[in-house]
Parts: structure tokens; C-alpha cells; sequence
């Protein structure tokens, strides 16, 4: 039996889809400049930038949290 191409992306390990990655970036970056420009100190700005790379947990959590999940 020969794998078709689209089978065989999937069975190579993690498949990636570029469609979502701007959209993401576009959050961080939006998310960086929200806790920069609010941050009061220097350790303010550095725990910003970690923020601003896992922002996607934040909004699932906050939507969980508001749905009474």
C-alpha cells in the first residue's frame, strides 16, 4: 500500500498548519505592546513578555472561568 502525500504529512509526528501562525503572532505582538506599555518597573516588562507568549492560556482560562466551567 503507498500513502498519499496529505497521509503522510500526518504521519510524519506533528502536523503544521500555517493558516493559524499569523493570527498568533499578531496576538503576541498586540499582547507585547498591552503589557510594555502598562508595565509601572523593569520586571513588570521582562514578566510581560513571558505573558505575552502564552496569552492563548490566559483567554481560555478567563472564558472557562466566566462560563462557570
Amino acid at each position: 500500500m503507498t500513502e498519499t502525500t496529505a497521509e503522510h504529512k500526518y504521519n510524519k509526528g506533528w502536523y503544521r498548519d500555517p493558516r493559524g501562525s499569523w493570527f498568533y503572532c499578531l496576538g503576541v505582538l498586540g499582547a507585547w505592546f498591552y503589557y510594555f506599555t502598562t508595565a509601572p518597573g523593569f520586571l513588570d516588562g521582562v514578566l510581560g513578555f513571558f505573558k505575552g507568549i502564552v496569552w492563548p492560556a490566559f483567554l481560555v482560562y478567563e472564558a472557562m472561568r466566566a462560563l462557570g466551567m
